[in-house]
């Protein structure tokens, strides 16, 4: 990866950034949320590159420095962190599985993970998380309309006899804790709870990150309502 720093993020999706030699890059940024808690002109941050001809700009936004503390804004990057730590078996809530897919449709959804044993199939769907107030992780940190249908489809596949679990992956270690922001977005976090009560699992993990390697790194308590 490439180190720089970050002058601003515009349009959702494009960042400029300062590179060592004085260069300035535009790099694509996949988050589409408003990255509360993770913007911060000036701030140090690392890149990656491709060679794709098609692309528009050769660069990703990957990490950012905040609070002496790496976070990960690539939203691409949960799905395949949690998918190898699958068939590694690296997570003991989900061990057991022999085979795993990626984006698998069910009815009006597609989810992230399909997986399957001799007698249990799995439907897991992964949200990247870097929004932080005090001790928590939250999500989501923008309205999320596509994330609450996903937690209705999660209900109606636990209904039909599948296990249903949403993953939170937090992409950065300040926090302690997992809930939910009600105040971004209400209906998000009344169709977790009703989840919730419909038996589908919540799963949140922590990652640590040491550029350029990161990796999952421990389970993080989860609270459906935030004190304090």
């Amino acid at each position: 990866m490439i180190k720089g720093k970050l002058i601003k993020r515009y349009k959702r999706f494009l960042a400029d950034v300062e590179l060592s030699n004085g260069d300035i890059v535009v790099a694509h940024c996949t988050n589409s949320g408003s990255m509360k808690s993770c913007i911060e002109p000036g701030a140090d941050v690392y890149l990656s590159t491709s060679n794709n001809p098609n692309r528009k700009t050769k660069y990703t936004w990957e990490l950012i420095n905040i609070d002496s503390g790496w976070v990960g804004i690539n939203t691409l990057l949960p799905n395949q962190l949690v998918y190898e730590a699958l068939e590694q078996n690296y997570i003991p809530e989900i061990k057991g599985y022999i085979n795993f897919f990626r984006e698998v449709t069910f009815e009006d959804s597609r989810f992230d993970i399909y997986a399957e044993n001799y007698t249990e199939k799995c439907f897991i769907e992964i949200k990247n998380v870097t929004y932080k107030v005090g001790k928590y992780a939250l999500f989501p940190d923008s309205v999320s309309s596509r994330g609450t249908k996903h937690l209705y489809s999660l209900i109606r596949a636990k209904k039909q006899g599948f296990r249903a679990i949403i993953f939170y992956l937090i992409q950065r270690t300040d926090i302690e804790i997992l809930s939910v922001a009600r105040s971004v977005d209400p209906e998000y976090a009344a169709a977790l709870e009703r989840a919730i009560d419909n038996g589908v699992e919540v799963i949140a993990y922590q990652t640590i990150t040491n550029p350029p390697y990161i990796q999952i790194h421990k389970r993080v308590p989860f609270e459906l309502f935030k004190s304090g």
